[in-house]
């Protein structure tokens, strides 16, 4: 799940009369030599980790805040802070980070996965003031004014609808709901039943919660180490703590199927062998693998088109290998 924000994209302007004076990142501007430079990494005491590498334009925060860290009483809510990362904040408003970053040339991005949430700035070098300004304020000052949040709700719904036009978005899905009992079973999406119904506090909760420096990792690309090293010492040393602890996953196993009048079969199968062992899909632009153990088993069981391929999803405490089938008989 992918939100983007920069040159070209469709979003709603907001203006917000009160606007705070920008974040102080005049340090940030040092000159920037571009030399081939080893991947560093640092811990600072509170927890955070920061890694940097000089080579392209790119620094993004990654936070262990993914759909996993949610339970029936907040489902959708990391769904709904990623559609909510261009809002005003409490020092920019929603029209001055949009307008900003297009000026620039720069893009936003928010990306969820069930583990975590990555902001991520693409920028010039010389333009690394502008969209670290932005990326903190998504990220360390919301303010979730509720007008604002209100007209982000039917987004969740088309959000939702657009992903799952994919066949296989709903048979990854289906395959964690079934696979796990908790945890990595909760969707990438909002829920129907809660659209409409997440308030602006409990994103704030959420927050509070979730975005403390213990459970981030601030990670530059053609960024010298000592920047992203001094923004993460004085901007994002905000809250300390471990966060809200998430609960282990416990593995269930089973079957779903979905009946649907479609004309191809999209399968899952949890207990494949390891992924690349099997082959894990075409390696030229059109036309089969042959040389995969898969796409040779499959063949010799059917005569109709197929496309077989292993999927493969790793978290902090499980691992999922998985067989995905699309054939082109409506049955088995």
């Amino acid at each position: 799940m992918k939100l983007l924000m920069g040159a070209g994209s469709f979003l709603k302007w907001f203006y917000s009369l009160k606007v705070a004076p920008r974040i102080k990142t005049s340090t940030v501007k040092a000159a920037i030599q571009l030399y081939p430079e080893e991947l560093q990494l640092t811990k600072l005491p509170n927890g955070l980790v920061i890694v940097s590498m000089e080579n392209s334009s790119r620094i993004g925060l990654f936070i262990k805040a993914g759909s996993r860290y949610e339970d029936a009483t907040n489902f959708g809510t990391s769904h709904l802070l990623c559609l909510a990362s261009n809002l005003t904040t409490k020092r920019a408003s929603s029209f001055k980070i949009t307008r900003g970053t297009e000026a620039v040339g720069g893009k936003l991005s928010v990306t969820g996965t069930r583990e975590n949430m990555a902001y991520t700035a693409d920028y010039l070098h010389d333009d690394i003031d502008i969209l670290m300004e932005f990326l903190l304020n998504v990220t360390t000052a919301p303010e979730f004014r509720h007008w604002e949040v209100a007209d982000l709700q039917s987004q969740l719904k088309i959000d939702k609808e657009i992903a799952f036009q994919n066949p296989e978005t709903g048979v990854i899905e289906n395959l964690h709901v079934v696979t796990y009992w908790n945890a990595l079973s909760n969707s990438l999406y909002c829920p129907d039943y809660k659209v409409g119904k997440i308030t602006p506090e409990e994103l704030h909760y959420y927050i509070q919660n979730n975005f403390t420096s213990a459970r981030m990792a601030l990670v530059g690309i053609g960024v010298g180490h000592t920047i992203p090293k001094q923004v993460a010492k004085q901007f994002l040393n905000m809250r300390g703590g471990p966060g809200m602890s998430g609960a282990k996953a416990q593995y269930n196993g089973g079957e779903i199927r979905v009946q649907n009048g479609d004309s191809l079969v999209h399968a899952a199968n949890a207990f494949s062998i390891l992924q690349h062992v099997l082959g894990a899909g075409p390696h030229v632009k059109r036309g089969s693998n042959v040389t995969s153990l898969l796409c040779q088993a499959v063949a010799k069981g059917t005569n109709q088109p197929f496309d077989v391929s292993a999927f493969n999803a790793n978290y902090s405490d499980s691992r999922l290998w998985d067989l995905c089938y699309i054939s082109g008989c409506s049955c088995w």
